[in-house]
């Protein structure tokens, strides 16, 4: 806990010049409040450091300073600042700068961009303490002037003087607590505290140095007596004078758990000599991030198409910011990026290495780490708040870590760079850089750009199928445009064949979700030791289960969806808001207990699969099974060394994994997402397809690709087969151009939320009306129900607004605010309506 610090309020400072803080507040407010500076801490204060703020009638807050200058706050009181955290700023003129790039173009406010940036660890919480009140006598008080619940709290209250709100929770044993404390404060009980509590905490290991009274004299005399009586100290005195090279006279610490294992001790043997005081025990703070010392590999040689995309590069560089690497699957372009980073780093330049995804971190990092060992960093969600914190630490000090090289998802962008020269965007297609909830809504590949611009760094995006958006700039010259057409080491382009799952089920030749060719090709890969990739793109068992009598269909209570039925839990879920249920052993609605799962996710496939080959090692990668920590690495690290033969997997196993013994990718149901009612399914389907195909193939071998399909006719199928990226380029750009969609129009979509359904539909056509007078009728769509309509409770309604590329300038922002604004005063139920505001929606 950090207790706030009394301000002193010496009156002899008042001649001094007054300063004031304008600091982003960690909540979704439009603007940046103001505080005053007390006068001697007017040396201190920075841009960039963090603050405890009081905002509200008692909340304390950590707030970011964004400006220091001498203009009083209109029309507020300013208050004073509680106190500073940082001694040095720990974010940047040049992060403040991208932040309010992220604020005005993604339509969010600096706080959402504030809860976005910092990790958990340095976003201070306020912790809420109902502290009892002393002054309150208990003995004059009535027996009825407390609720039961009341007397539950003020009892424990008096043994314990505070209580936390989740103490509070566990006294009385229910959840919703605050109408017992706000009735204790009504009535003198008890009043609030308000404490800043840190999320970082340093790890410590204890090291052993010897005593400073202990003198070369004590220790001859000590030895002999430790030798007659206590051999074990003497081991564990020899072991540290070795491991800390007390003979060079300027002894090192020693880990503490170090010199147990060479001595061979245990830790009561050590805990004698501290007590004798020969020994010392201290306490160090330690790194979390992992450490390699293996040896550190020369690069590759290029090969010659290699060399010649690489001098192409450099040219491009000289004349554009960003280069679109146009690359077929295992053409070598992460061998590319490694001469591009090598070129950097020699530079004195960092660089951000950016992924789509976890699952891609943990095999790239190793192959980074070989090259560069420590000078490599990683940053993703899955690293602890703490390890978070240390990464950012090391990037603002700038001194024990020197990390030359970021690896890390779209978060990472918000690191504290200093001397970015590159941004390497691997998989730049890839939908997830796209942050979807909460705001801000920002798309990676497209901020990337814009942080580069501030750095005058330079920018890779690299994609075997790269997204329209990206290819056409790269047509239009707005970025350069590199391609590679050959894989590397001679290797063939897969061979890809279509399985018509419709007229096997018409032959009945379907071995339950398997078509028998495609079984075949399994059986005959595993004969001979090689491996094989499932794809279905749908986790769970089955998508849903249905009465076969009256067709009833369990629903999520609280969203418009029907429930996934995942075996291993033996639960049907959610995948929007979370709830489950135990699968009914009758219909709920007809009372019949003929119910049977209907599809099937990649639960069932790894299920099928151990039943047609039993010996098989079948592991499954899906968001269920990676939840842990590691648990990407471990699959990855177990298919690579070929401990498992199928691998079954949704969109993770799609992406940029690199495996040398897959012969066989199935594709186990193509049409999924390719009739999805959304201009981008057919190039996202197409994308998925042929990311996915390229995962097979070996160095000596050509692979093959087997995808299931009803409607073997579609184009987006036959241009997978043909490895035709242009013609499916070419066929949905002229679709784009001609229905005014991105790339030739950017999109605002705003997500209209209420409880109340009623209220929704009489709402929103309103809104969209006004939205129609600011922007124009052709330029607004809606409000229209989204094809899952309700969600955690709240019905949904869209309304997207289209707006030509060149027209979109900060008035838009301006534009919307001011419609919002007067919508929201409109009255109460007006005001009860939530908005969502989304950018560039993918």
């Amino acid at each position: 806990m950090r207790n706030i610090a009394v301000i002193p309020r010496d009156i002899k400072m008042q001649e001094r010049t007054t300063l004031f803080a304008d600091v982003i507040l960690p909540l979704s407010v439009p603007n940046l409040y103001t505080y005053r500076v007390p006068n001697d801490w007017n040396d201190m204060i920075k841009t960039g450091q963090r603050v405890v703020v009081q905002f509200g009638k008692n909340k304390l807050y950590t707030a970011l300073v964004k400006k220091v200058h001498q203009t009083p706050p209109a029309g507020y009181q300013a208050k004073y600042l509680e106190d500073i955290l940082d001694a040095k700023p720990i974010v940047n003129d040049s992060q403040l700068n991208f932040w309010d790039w992220i604020t005005s173009y993604y339509l969010c406010t600096p706080g959402d961009v504030l809860n976005a940036a910092l990790p958990a660890g340095l976003r201070f919480s306020s912790e809420t303490k109902i502290v009892r009140n002393d002054e309150l006598s208990l003995e004059e008080l009535t027996e009825d002037f407390f609720t039961e619940k009341e007397w539950k709290v003020v009892f424990a209250l008096q043994e314990k003087n505070e209580l936390s709100i989740d103490e509070i929770v566990g006294v009385l044993g229910i959840k919703s607590v605050q109408p017992v404390i706000q009735s204790l404060l009504t009535k003198g009980a008890a009043r609030v505290k308000e404490e800043v509590k840190e999320g970082y905490k340093p790890r410590t290991e204890a090291y052993v140095q010897m005593s400073s009274s202990i003198t070369e004299k004590d220790l001859q005399e000590l030895m002999p007596s430790l030798e007659k009586k206590a051999y074990k100290q003497l081991e564990v005195l020899m072991a540290y004078m070795q491991l800390s090279e007390w003979h060079t006279g300027k002894p090192k610490n020693v880990k503490k758990s170090k010199l147990l294992l060479q001595a061979g001790c245990s830790a009561s043997v050590l805990d004698q000599l501290v007590k004798k005081g020969v020994l010392e025990i201290v306490m160090k703070e330690v790194s979390r991030l992992a450490y390699d010392e293996n040896k550190i590999e020369k690069a590759n040689a290029l090969a010659d198409f290699q060399q010649e995309a690489f001098e192409k590069i450099e040219a491009f560089f000289k004349e554009k910011e960003a280069v679109l690497l146009h690359g077929v699957t295992s053409s070598g372009k992460t061998e590319l990026y490694m001469q591009l980073i090598e070129q950097a780093i020699s530079e004195g330049k960092q660089v951000l290495y950016l992924l789509p995804e976890i699952a891609l971190t943990s095999q790239l990092v190793q192959r980074l780490k070989k090259r560069w060992g420590n000078k490599v960093g990683v940053y993703h969600s899955k690293y602890s708040d703490n390890e978070r914190v240390e990464v950012w630490n090391a990037l603002v000090k700038n001194e024990e870590i020197q990390y030359s090289v970021i690896v890390g998802t779209r978060s990472s962008l918000f690191l504290p760079f200093s001397k970015l020269g590159l941004i390497i965007i691997d998989e730049e297609h890839d939908s997830s850089y796209k942050q979807q909830d909460p705001a801000p809504r920002y798309h990676a590949r497209d901020s990337a750009l814009y942080l580069a611009h501030i750095h005058n760094a330079k920018v890779i995006l690299g994609s075997a199928t790269p997204s329209l958006e990206s290819y056409y700039n790269a047509t239009t010259g707005k970025f350069g445009l590199v391609e590679l057409n050959v894989r590397y080491g001679g290797m063939e382009m897969p061979e890809i064949d279509v399985c018509n799952v419709a007229e096997e089920k018409r032959k009945k030749l379907m071995k339950s979700i398997f078509s028998p060719f495609l079984l075949k090709n399994i059986e005959d890969a595993l004969a001979k030791k090689e491996q094989v990739i499932l794809f279905q793109n749908r986790r769970g068992f089955a998508p849903f289960m249905e009465c076969n009598t009256c067709a009833h269909v369990p629903q999520c209570i609280n969203c418009d969806v029907s429930l996934t039925y995942h075996k291993k839990a033996d639960l049907l879920r959610c995948h929007y808001c979370g709830y489950s249920v135990s699968p009914p052993l009758s219909c709920p609605a007809c009372g019949s207990p003929n119910i049977q799962v209907k599809g099937f996710g990649t639960e069932k496939v790894e299920e099928e699969l151990l039943l047609f080959f039993p010996g098989a090692k079948v592991e499954r990668m899906d968001l269920d099974s990676t939840r842990a920590k590691h648990a990407h690495s471990k699959i990855i690290n177990q298919f690579e060394d070929r401990e498992i033969d199928v691998l079954v997997g949704t969109q993770m196993v799609t992406k940029g994994l690199d495996f040398d013994n897959v012969s066989i990718v199935g594709v186990l149901n193509a049409d999924s997402g390719l009739h999805f009612p959304d201009f981008r399914s057919p190039e996202k389907s197409y994308q998925l397809m042929a990311q996915v195909s390229g995962r097979a193939g070996r160095k000596n071998k050509r692979g093959k690709v087997i995808i299931q399909t009803q409607d073997p006719e579609n184009p987006i199928i036959k241009q997978v087969v043909n490895n035709d990226y242009m013609g499916m380029y070419t066929e949905q750009i002229e679709d784009r151009k001609k229905f005014l969609y991105p790339p030739f129009t950017r999109l605002v979509e705003i997500t209209l939320s209420n409880k109340d359904a009623n209220d929704l539909d009489a709402l929103a056509p309103e809104l969209a009306l006004e939205l129609r007078k600011k922007f124009g009728n052709e330029r607004v769509l809606g409000p229209e129900y989204p094809i899952i309509s309700r969600v955690n409770n709240y019905y949904l309604k869209n309304i997207l607004i289209k707006i030509e590329k060149e027209k979109y300038t900060i008035k838009v922002k301006e534009m919307l605010t001011e419609v919002l604004n007067a919508f929201y005063r409109k009255g109460k139920e007006y005001a009860r309506i939530r908005v969502k505001i989304d950018v560039d929606p993918q």
